[in-house]
């Protein structure tokens, strides 16, 4: 049997990266639960704390702000709490048990622990010891382990990971419109509960790529619907 219930659960939705007023509106028009901000200074989608705080007032009730850090310190980290007291942390580097659990008083503060999944199958990954290394954790965020921090906007082998994993999950790496419900029917029997995470894959698109950064409430929009179509699934 596996860790998922037999009747289809609604699907969370993130969408990260946010730095501008606007992406921010057109998350929560088209239904988002959560929207992510960007704490790592190497980042494009990077913005300060205030910055984030700003953002952050335009969210409506039961919308969640979400900070991402990757091994920041805890001087810093409790800075930018101070900014927005009621964010869900995200820990996106090397974090270990200890420094996340210190972070957020035990755990008391909810937070997400991000695991790098390889993209090659001869590089192993035990998700379920990963798991059990940290059940303070809210869910364990599954990226693709690319070089440096953050997935890259690439989709690893979702095929790869365990039967039944004793944990929420939360799915990303690569995802867009297109390839969003695939990955839920294949995720969401093998968790306790599934989530999904977008930033690159609903990004304005030009001859170079992706604006990092700069959303496309079109794709927004057709993201949200094509999750809300896989949770009409069967399970």
């Amino acid at each position: 049997m596996s860790a998922a219930s037999t009747t289809p659960s609604r699907t969370r939705i993130k969408i990260c990266g946010l730095t501008r007023e606007q992406d921010v509106d057109a998350a929560v028009d088209a239904g988002a639960d959560a929207v992510g901000f960007v704490m790592y200074a190497h980042s494009p989608r990077c913005v300060s704390p205030q910055r984030a705080a700003e953002l952050a007032r335009r969210l409506p009730p039961f919308v969640t702000p979400v900070l991402l850090f990757v091994n920041e310190s805890p001087e810093r980290i409790a800075q930018a709490c101070t900014q927005l007291p009621h964010a869900t942390l995200q820990f996106h580097g090397d974090e270990s048990p200890a420094q996340c659990d210190a972070a957020t008083s035990g755990g008391l503060r909810p937070y997400l622990r991000a695991a790098r999944i390889p993209l090659q199958s001869t590089e192993p990954f035990d998700l379920l010891k990963f798991a059990a290394q940290y059940p303070h954790a809210q869910a364990l965020l599954l990226d693709a382990h690319v070089e440096g921090y953050g997935g890259g906007g690439k989709a690893f082998d979702w095929s790869r990971l365990p039967p039944n994993v004793n944990a929420r999950l939360v799915l990303s790496g690569g995802l867009t419109p297109a390839n969003v419900t695939d990955g839920i029917v294949q995720v969401r029997p093998r968790c306790k509960s599934l989530a999904v995470d977008v930033s690159s894959g609903v990004e304005v698109s030009d001859g170079d790529g992706t604006r990092k950064g700069i959303k496309d409430p079109e794709k927004i929009h057709r993201f949200v619907a094509a999750v809300r179509a896989a949770d009409k699934l069967p399970a």
